[in-house]
């Protein structure tokens, strides 16, 4: 396969394992720039995206090329604002016609939920048991058991998928709940919008009429 089909193939395989928010925000300008001596070399946008993916998804990333293609040794990151422009009309864009997972296409806009993401489709194993106990104890006792709750672990271990299940789990009892879902990155983006706008106050008012904040990758 060609460096665009390689890409994608990539691309498919991330995209089941990290959250749609984190997909679209590091994933959505990178391409292969080119194949060197066994290394694979990827377009990003930015310094800042570049540290991001290698501390995050390096692992992962160049795993699934060493699955894809043969003699793949290494992963190297470019940093290519321009040619992202120009690589852009090449690379796929997903409308709801692509074959996506339909947790990508049933986002319920409200809270920003995805209902797939439930406690009976969640897989329980050895590294996430404990982290799903107390999401049920949660449950149990909202506002009162581990208030705040902080789960912390690799990437691809379900945290995504347990946090979302809390909130589904609490919207199911009791319809009137206030839930909201949201990144790290969007709450930051927020905040200082708000700051710019000198709309501080709507920004607190927004945040603090919720029943429930569910907040990803909390580390940003």
């Amino acid at each position: 396969m060609d460096n665009k089909q390689l890409w994608d193939s990539v691309l498919h395989e991330v995209e089941l394992i990290v959250s749609k928010a984190n997909f679209s925000t590091w994933f959505r300008n990178t391409y292969i720039v080119k194949q060197e001596g066994g290394t694979v070399f990827v377009g990003i946008p930015n310094e800042f995206a570049k540290d991001w993916l290698f501390n995050k998804y390096h692992k992962v990333i160049l795993r699934s090329l060493r699955d894809l293609a043969g003699g793949v040794r290494n992963l190297e990151y470019i940093i290519s604002k321009g040619e992202v422009k120009e690589e852009a009309p090449k690379r796929v864009v997903f409308t709801p016609t692509d074959e996506l997972p339909l947790s990508d296409l049933y986002i319920d806009k409200r809270d920003n939920l995805n209902p797939r993401y439930t406690f009976s489709a969640f897989v329980i194993g050895p590294f996430n048991e404990l982290a799903h106990a107390a999401a049920q104890a949660v449950l149990k006792s909202p506002g009162a058991a581990y208030n705040p709750l902080f789960i912390y672990g690799g990437t691809g271990l379900g945290k995504t998928h347990l946090i979302q299940a809390i909130g589904n789990q609490i919207k199911e009892r009791s319809r009137d709940a206030r839930i909201h879902y949201v990144t790290s990155e969007k709450f930051s983006v927020d905040y200082i919008t708000s700051v710019q706008n000198n709309a501080a106050h709507a920004f607190k008012e927004k945040y603090r009429a919720y029943d429930v904040l569910i907040m990803d990758d909390i580390q940003f």
